[in-house]
């Protein structure tokens, strides 16, 4: 029992975090489809903002990787535990950062200098999954 809490904590971390990411990039990327109808020169910045939610899904994955190499008979129900939180740390980040940079995408494409402002308010939620990433890493390598 405690082996299948381990491989649905290691498919959760991996899983919930990559389906934050893909959602997050397709909120900010159809804001950027839009954009570039009105202001082609700035698609640059629309992929820059459009990228930004994809790192969580990166986060998964390290930790995912760090996770691997544990004996998941003994440690199931903390990896359980720890593949839930940061899963959805990670989902619930990169859909928020997506809606952010979103905004921020029609700002710019409106004219507006808001370019650096929505990268800063994109870090806000990224911050989160950052310390869930953290989080995992110093679990694993404590335990």
């Amino acid at each position: 029992m405690n082996e299948i809490l381990g491989y649905l904590g290691l498919g959760l971390m991996l899983s919930l975090s990559g389906i934050g990411s893909a959602y997050g990039t397709t909120i900010a990327a159809n804001a950027a489809e839009g954009a570039l109808k009105v202001n082609p020169e700035k698609k640059g910045n629309y992929l820059v903002l459009s990228a930004l939610p994809a790192t969580q899904g990166i986060y998964g994955f390290v930790a995912f990787f760090m996770w691997l190499t544990h004996d998941l008979a003994v440690q199931g129900p903390i990896l359980f535990g720890i593949g839930i939180s940061v899963g959805l740390v990670c989902m619930l980040s990169a859909i928020r950062q997506g809606q952010v940079c979103a905004n921020g995408i029609v700002g710019v494409s409106q004219g507006h200098d808001v370019f650096t402002t929505t990268l800063i308010y994109a870090a806000l939620p990224e911050f989160y999954a950052i310390l869930g990433l953290v989080g995992a890493i110093m679990s694993a390598l404590m335990l």
